[in-house]
């Protein structure tokens, strides 16, 4: 299946019933899918008029305890992030999927990496997290949506699918397994009626009172500090010995991949950790890589955003170099071994 379809395919599995969204390139294939078989399931697809509009829908629905799911291409998603900061203040459940394309601005259609900051970093206003996943393949992909909708349930929390337009784009090979299903608290906060037996559910983003507004952001906080704890993902690839240590993720963690096979042939000692989560970041496990590793290299389709966080964790310990193509260029295995090269001979 194309990515765009597994994620779709996956959501429905997954229980998601309710859908709403607008068209975007590269991202197309997701809502398409979904207009087909939300009716077979029972469930509702709508077209909504705009993002901003698709967005509210997605709050109202989760508001009612639904599994909800809306998709777009990054300045889309960028429509969104007003919606999407209510959502996250509510603790509102949803999974956003973001297939990201070259920016800024309406940029282009060809895949790129330049949406990390607003996915990583809150995107909208205010104190606040989404469970960021970024899949590197189709099956991934399918895997991440099924545990967005358990994770986002779990603690309440949006979570966001992060994927470039080449993991949207391609068909691979997918199995959809059985989702791994948490034991999930009631939704006894949901508003689905009242009757006058329990208390009026009231979902709301809006507080006036400093003393109540500090007390909402101090309560995300908490949540925000468990899922640091619990919920961080990330792969290894060959850094028993490595001496460098390469970060990427997503479609470019793949060609990553075969830079370190290359340079482990020419005898350098190269080695890659990927971050599934994005947020959280596994900087743990790149603050241990410092013990050992002489130098650090982030790879990305931007101009340099998760840098950033490979910085912030390595802390000074190692130098820490940058490799990016922008603009829907796409990084190649010789490129990231010409700078491996680079690093082993000035080591």
């Amino acid at each position: 299946m194309k990515g765009n379809e597994a994620i779709a395919e996956a959501a429905i599995k997954a229980g998601c019933r309710y859908f709403f969204g607008y068209p975007i390139t590269p991202q197309n294939q997701i809502p398409e899918h979904m207009a087909k078989r939300m009716p077979e399931v029972g469930g509702t697809f709508l077209q909504a008029e705009s993002e901003v509009a698709a967005i509210n829908m997605v709050y109202g629905a989760s508001g009612a305890g639904a599994r909800v799911m809306t998709s777009s291409s990054s300045p889309g998603i960028s429509l969104k992030q007003e919606g999407i900061s209510y959502i996250a203040c509510a603790m509102l459940p949803c999974v956003i999927v973001n297939i990201m394309r070259s920016g800024p601005g309406l940029g282009g259609i060809l895949p790129a990496q330049a949406d990390y900051f607003q996915a990583v970093k809150g995107g909208g206003h205010g104190d606040y997290r989404l469970i960021v996943y970024a899949p590197a393949s189709v099956q991934e992909a399918a895997d991440c949506v099924m545990e967005a909708f358990e994770a986002s349930d779990y603690y309440r929390v949006p979570a966001l699918i992060l994927a470039d337009g080449m993991i949207g784009q391609m068909m691979e090979p997918v199995e959809f397994k059985p989702i791994t299903k948490r034991k999930q608290p009631p939704k006894d906060w949901a508003a689905t009626g009242n009757d006058g037996t329990k208390p009026r559910a009231q979902i709301n983003s809006i507080h006036i009172e400093a003393e109540k507004m500090s007390a909402v952001c101090k309560g995300l906080q908490c949540v925000y500090d468990k899922i640091a704890a619990k919920e961080t993902q990330y792969e290894e690839f060959m850094m028993d010995d490595a001496d460098i240590c390469i970060v990427a993720y997503g479609t470019t963690s793949r060609i990553v991949k075969n830079a370190v096979k290359k340079a482990r042939e020419l005898g350098i000692k190269a080695g890659l950790i990927r971050p599934i989560t994005v947020w959280p970041f596994p900087s743990e496990m790149i603050a241990k890589a410092t013990e050992k590793c002489k130098a650090f290299v982030a790879v990305e389709m931007s101009t340099g955003q998760m840098v950033e966080d490979v910085r912030l964790a390595v802390n000074g310990a190692k130098p820490v170099l940058f490799v990016g193509v922008t603009g829907g260029m796409v990084p190649t295995p010789e490129m990231v071994l010409e700078e491996l090269q680079d690093i082993e001979e000035g080591m």
